[in-house]
């Protein structure tokens, strides 16, 4: 038995050493079912989408705080998404993937097979938390004015807390210096977002949507 130690002690690091090549390259870049990559990929589309919900408020509302909020998100996470769109790009990973939206969040909390946090947002997006529905989109496009601006920030509460979940789950499963700091930036950038859009509907004597967030 004592001769045998030796050899489970060189499967077991052989194991390790296979697991840390299937997620990250012999470069040391993260692979393509790796948290860092899902999380890119996840985000992209997830700014993408708050984007045009704030390019949707901006040119219908006549408010200057509800038009200077709408400027930073489609400032900031644009400039965010082409990060991450470069990190890909980097480390030699295609922008899509045939994977389902969170699969790199599998086993902690959320997933391929989790249930969706939000509205469906069809076409394979409902699996990410916060995002807005289709129908929800159209809604806010019909609506005016008041109406308006109310469900923009009730949707846009939603998808920041969502964002907060991502964000919050990637740096649970990763330690990579660039994706890290990223995550954290959005967590602290969007909670504070948050606060102010809460008081935004308050002022219009409105509330959020029930969070999402646990």
């Amino acid at each position: 038995m004592p001769a045998r130690k030796p050899l489970l002690i060189v499967f077991a690091v052989l194991v390790v050493a296979a697991a840390a090549f299937l997620l990250f390259g012999r470069d040391g870049a993260p692979r393509d079912t790796s948290p860092e990559a899902g999380f890119a990929r996840d985000m992209a589309t997830h700014h993408a989408q708050a984007v045009d919900m704030s390019f949707t408020i901006r040119d219908k509302s006549q408010s200057r705080e509800i038009r200077n909020l709408a400027y930073d998100i489609i400032t900031t996470q644009s400039n965010q998404r082409g990060m991450f769109q470069g990190w890909l790009q980097q480390w030699g990973l295609a922008q899509a993937t045939d994977q389902r939206p969170m699969a790199w969040m599998s086993g902690h909390g959320h997933g391929a097979a989790a249930t969706p946090t939000a509205s469906p947002a069809g076409e394979g997006q409902g699996a990410m938390p916060g995002m807005a529905s289709p129908q929800e989109l159209t809604k806010l496009k019909e609506l005016q004015g008041a109406e308006a601006e109310v469900l923009f920030l009730q949707l846009m509460i939603r998808h920041h807390e969502g964002g907060v979940e991502m964000a919050e789950g990637l740096l649970k499963l990763s330690k990579r210096d660039e994706v890290a700091g990223m995550a954290a930036k959005i967590v602290e950038g969007q909670s504070g977002e948050i606060k102010l859009m809460a008081e935004l509907l308050r002022l219009r004597g409105a509330q959020p949507l029930p969070s999402i967030l646990k």
